[in-house]
């Protein structure tokens, strides 16, 4: 009897690469790290200071090193191998999450202390994440499954996403946040070991300019973004989205400790009290914000896996302009809600939106750029999206610490809104000139 071969489903196509799988495993199982690292600092902040503009300080202070950092990465992305640069920034994020477990189990953590090792991980993020973005076309060895590829990329994050705030909001409501943090240290043992066992990979895509001065180097790729209209207008929608809708997540642990609190009692108090609890709960405020984040992370994988389904021919900006408007009308939802389970509901269609705009942005980026510019032009769009999304962290802890969470979200969502709807009818995405070759 004859066996046919295995088929890999259309969804998953770009896993029959197996640099790509390999990928996929190791910076998936890291990712869950990365999550409950993220959750657990954000109640670790919250209970020192109590503070609301403390997490905006935080955001902020991850974007110091950004600016100079992330430009120098896109550079040396295009000038030397791309795999060396991640297996250098990950060993580096490994040691900072060790650090953070550290001082957590001494019991000496101090507010100034994440402030420094924010700033830590921040810088090596700023060079990790254009290497990172522009390594993924060279493990699927092309541009025909990269589209997928880049999908598959928002499902692993977002599927971490899911995953990890769960996890951590157990760990931490039963042992404190320490764990959580050695948890994401040791799981970087997993993406450095997988990356050490590919094989086959292309060199550096301008390897003829290692010996160009850095200046020279850059400015030939802010000349091709200045020069493209679409990739000013690419730049501009994330922007403003990061800056004004990306915030709602600086603000969930003052949304699941104060606005919240009272509807989110009962949940409290069927897992951690009562005569039979499930469990003996150290920090039970970390389990409502642990499950709205949980709520995201499924909406955002949902979205993923659409955007990973879509055919390659697809008009990806028809897709673009409907979700850059989705986006900010489920906040405005959220910002209104003073229920844990309706936000917690609308919250998932914030996660789906949100992914299926960012993942878009980057499909139709990737897409049409040359290789040898890739590195620096995908340094560009994470410096704004990095920066952007720090800053507008702070104004929203400022604003939430003035004004009001609910009306810090729903703010930035109006603004976002009326923006996505002027793109919508001075710019037609669903014309945009793609070169899908």
């Amino acid at each position: 009897m004859q066996i046919k071969a295995i088929r890999v489903p259309s969804t998953f196509r770009a896993l029959r690469h197996r640099n790509y799988l390999l990928w996929f495993t190791g910076q998936g199982l890291s990712l869950i790290g990365t999550w409950m690292q993220s959750m657990a600092q954000q109640v670790l902040v919250y209970r020192l200071t109590g503070s609301a503009a403390a997490l905006g300080i935080i955001s902020f202070i991850g974007l110091l090193p950004v600016i100079p950092l992330s430009l120098w990465g896109g550079s040396i992305t295009d000038r030397f191998p791309k795999r060396n640069v991640i297996l250098f920034t990950n060993a580096g994020m490994m040691i900072q999450a060790l650090l953070l477990a550290l001082l957590s189990w001494t019991g000496k953590v101090q507010i100034w202390h994440l402030y420094m090792l924010s700033f830590l991980l921040a810088a090596f993020n700023a060079v990790d994440i254009p290497a990172r973005q522009a390594f993924t076309v060279d493990m699927v060895e092309g541009k025909e499954d990269l589209a997928n590829a880049i999908g598959l990329n928002s499902a692993m994050f977002n599927g971490a996403r899911a995953i990890g705030p769960a996890m951590a909001g157990i760990v931490v409501a039963v042992t404190g946040e320490g764990w959580a943090f050695l948890i994401n240290g040791l799981s970087f043992i997993a993406v450095i070991a997988c990356l050490l066992l590919m094989r086959g990979l292309p060199g550096p895509s301008s390897p003829a300019q290692k010996h160009v001065s850095m200046t020279e180097h850059l400015k030939e790729g802010f000349f091709y973004v200045g020069s493209n209209k679409t990739v000013l207008v690419l730049f501009s929608m994330i922007g403003i989205s990061a800056f004004l809708s990306m915030p709602y997540s600086t603000l969930m642990p003052v949304y699941a400790e104060t606005i919240l609190k009272d509807s989110s009692a009962v949940v409290i108090n069927f897992i951690c009290g009562g005569s039979h609890p499930w469990m003996t709960c150290q920090s039970p405020e970390a389990l409502p914000l642990g499950i709205l984040l949980t709520m995201i992370g499924l909406g955002a994988l949902a979205g993923a896996l659409y955007v990973a389904a879509l055919p390659v021919r697809v008009n990806h900006g028809k897709l673009l302009t409907l979700a850059n408007l989705c986006f900010p009308l489920t906040l405005l939802v959220v910002a209104l809600s003073k229920s844990f389970l309706l936000s917690s509901l609308i919250l998932f269609l914030v996660g789906v939106s949100f992914v299926v705009q960012n993942a878009l942005v980057n499909t139709m980026l990737q897409l049409s750029l040359r290789d040898d510019l890739r590195g620096r032009v995908m340094s560009l769009y994470s410096l704004i999206f990095q920066s952007m999304m720090r800053l507008g962290g702070l104004q929203a802890g400022y604003v939430a610490d003035w004004l009001g969470a609910s009306f810090s979200v729903a703010f930035g969502a109006i603004i976002s809104l009326f923006y996505g709807v002027f793109l919508a009818f001075s710019f037609k995405l669903h014309k945009a000139n793609i070169d899908y070759k």
